[in-house]
């Protein structure tokens, strides 16, 4: 034939993309491949652990974002709703001085250096007062303290230095002479920094006395007391900071000079 015999493989009856068989295995060599094939239980239980660690890691994540971010979200919410309330009843004629329930707002704290405004409400309990991002009053027991329109006295407060508002975290920053005011409904009242205890133990309440020890006052007057937790996202330790009243100015008077520079 013209061209030459063709090859079997050339020919267009030749199957196409078909291989030779293979050879049937010995029973050692599939046993071998089976045993290839079969997950060890020891890959079953590593890659269990694996599974576990990495939804831990997605668990404690989630919980930091909430410590970190969303506690401070909401209570910064709850407190500015609080400061709003209260702004709205002095302006109507409501809130009086008088004595206050536990967790109700009665005041303002303004801290002009750090840009701190936040409600002072009655008490120190976590879930009323400190968790909503408010300063709490020291006002029960033993811790009781003064308020600022008495003519003597010490006016403790306490606050988050780290999340749910964390309205203390940076009053390490304070430094003497700086101002810390109390507005009241009816009243202005303007304290100057004087010292800082950097750290003391939770079990001294000796800072919140009407002359309170380490506070460098020698005697009776009318001072703040601004305690919070330290070192920054533990509660070992206390900061404290002290003031002394500086003026008292009715609001009729118009802001101190403190809130108006």
């Amino acid at each position: 034939r013209r061209g030459g015999a063709s090859s079997p493989s050339e020919g267009h009856d030749a199957p196409q993309g078909r291989s030779a068989p293979q050879a049937p295995l010995s029973r050692v060599e599939a046993r071998r491949r089976a045993r290839e094939r079969k997950v060890s239980p020891v890959v079953v239980a590593s890659r269990g652990i694996g599974e576990v660690f990495i939804t831990c890691g997605v668990l404690m994540l989630l919980f930091v974002t909430y410590q970190l971010w969303w506690t401070n979200v909401r209570a910064q919410a709850q407190a500015g709703q609080e400061a709003s309330d209260l702004q709205k009843d002095w302006a109507n004629g409501k809130r009086n001085p008088g004595v206050f329930e536990p967790g109700q707002g009665f005041a303002l704290l303004h801290i002009p250096k750090l840009d701190v405004v936040v409600p002072i409400a009655e008490g120190i309990d976590s879930k009323k007062v400190l968790d909503r991002g408010m300063v709490g009053h020291y006002a029960e027991g033993a811790l009781k303290t003064a308020m600022p329109n008495d003519k003597k006295g010490n006016f403790g407060v306490a606050g988050h230095r780290n999340t749910h508002g964390e309205p203390f975290r940076y009053i390490n920053r304070l430094e003497q002479g700086d101002p810390i005011v109390v507005e009241t409904q009816d009243t202005y009242f303007v304290y100057k920094m004087e010292s800082i205890l950097p750290v003391t133990p939770p079990s001294n309440v000796s800072v919140l006395e009407p002359v309170p020890k380490g506070s460098g006052f020698t005697g009776p007057g009318r001072y703040i007391t601004l305690t919070t937790c330290t070192p920054e996202f533990t509660s070992k330790y206390r900061m404290i900071v002290w003031g002394k009243m500086d003026e008292e100015r009715p609001r009729s008077k118009g802001k101190p000079d403190a809130l108006v520079s």
